[in-house]
């Protein structure tokens, strides 16, 4: 996924550095090509020796240490990164870059560098929140710097509070929705729906389906990751949410309908990849909870057809984006689906197609259009995902 990219680490003195070990592993099997700068102080937390194991190159510490190739100073290691992140930030860094002191081989390749830079500050819960140090994180924002934020959680000293650390995967996230993709969905905004709906039949159960939200969720990423500004529906899911996704969370058919049709208008493109149950009891308030339910009659009506609805209510330059879910003829009842909901795309898929339908991390998906059909092979729905955006942006 980082395949070609450089990506620098600067590790700071903080007690979460160990953290930045796993970091640095969990690029490298994504194909980046790693290089780790530590501070002095950093190097009383964890052993250069790790990253060296880890990343394949020399740990950088001392400015002036000539025991490395000379093309490895910091002007050509600034020049060849993709990303900087500095991750743990300590106070001390924090303040040296806002104020642009460079006096070691950390400080000095971060203001050589002019790719986007990152720093998310650790510190105690105290030191983040003096003025100073909240005033240094403002001027670096303000200079283009990302911050990610730190999180309450228990500090180094068994205190309760903020300061601490994101997880490795966050951190590996922003790297990743930088440099991941091109950035051909900027400026654009998408709607996605996923999962399943639920219908209350009494306090306890409910209608709903197979749906677990990992095509829609792979959807949402994917834009997210090629610069689109992202709303996600969600139902029932069993996937987490994706990252630098803005979710609207909804149980039943009638929630989704109003949360994904009270500002339909607002998006260039909107992609209904939830299954939403078909019928919903008249009345659930009306069913009691009984010991047995062998003689349960419980009487249906149709929920809402967001997708006819959005086709219906369709502005001038919107692309509408269904999926259909079939076990026989899968092109003709997906083709007639696209007619009938006014859509301009269909993504139709069989349930008896192996590697495809509900609960898989793949799926063998048909892209259907006024122009014609395509018929993708089994890869990842984030693959997939891909594909579909693809033919969506290219028809934008």
């Amino acid at each position: 996924m980082l395949k070609g990219n450089t990506v620098l680490l600067g590790v700071t003195g903080s007690i979460a550095a160990y953290k930045m070990a796993d970091c640095a592993r969990e690029l490298t099997k994504l194909h980046a090509d790693v290089h780790v700068l530590m501070t002095r102080n950093a190097t009383q937390f964890i052993n250069p020796i790790t990253f060296e194991t880890l990343t394949q190159h020399k740990c950088l510490i001392d400015t002036f240490d000539r025991n490395f190739q000379y093309s490895v100073e910091h002007v050509a290691l600034a020049k060849s990164a993709d990303i900087f992140l500095v991750a743990p930030a300590s106070a001390n860094v924090i303040g040296k870059i806002a104020g642009g002191i460079a006096d070691d081989m950390l400080t000095t390749t971060v203001m050589a560098c002019t790719c986007k830079k990152l720093i998310a500050p650790a510190m105690n819960h105290n030191m983040l929140h003096n003025p100073i140090v909240l005033d240094n994180i403002q001027k670096l924002e303000d200079f283009g710097y990302g911050i990610i934020r730190p999180i309450r959680g228990m500090l180094a000293n068994g205190d309760i509070g903020d300061g601490k650390l994101p997880d490795v995967q966050t951190l590996i996230d922003y790297i990743v929705q930088e440099l991941a993709c091109e950035k051909d969905m900027a400026g654009l905004k998408v709607l996605v729906t996923a999962g399943a709906t639920r219908e209350a039949i009494d306090p306890v159960r409910y209608i709903t389906n197979r749906s677990t939200g990992k095509m829609g969720i792979a959807l949402a990423r994917a834009a997210s990751m090629r610069g689109a500004e992202v709303t996600l529906v969600a139902g029932s899911c069993t996937e987490k949410m994706p990252p630098f996704v803005k979710v609207v969370n909804v149980t039943s058919a009638d929630d989704m309908f109003e949360a994904v049709t009270q500002s339909a208008d607002d998006y260039d493109i909107i992609i209904k990849a939830a299954a939403v149950a078909d019928y919903t009891p008249v009345d659930c308030a009306e069913n009691k909870l009984k010991k047995s339910d062998s003689d349960l009659s419980i009487p249906l009506k149709r929920t809402k057809d967001i997708l006819k609805h959005l086709g219906e209510h369709k502005r001038s330059g919107q692309l509408l984006c269904g999926f259909s879910m079939e076990t026989e003829n899968l092109i003709e009842n997906s083709h007639k689906k696209l007619i009938s909901k006014n859509c301009d795309m269909i993504c139709a898929n069989s349930l008896k197609t192996e590697g495809a339908g509900f609960g898989t991390d793949t799926n063998v998906i048909t892209i259907i259009t006024q122009n014609g059909t395509v018929a993708l092979e089994k890869m990842s729905k984030l693959d997939a995902a891909h594909r579909i955006l693809d033919e969506l942006v290219n028809n934008l």
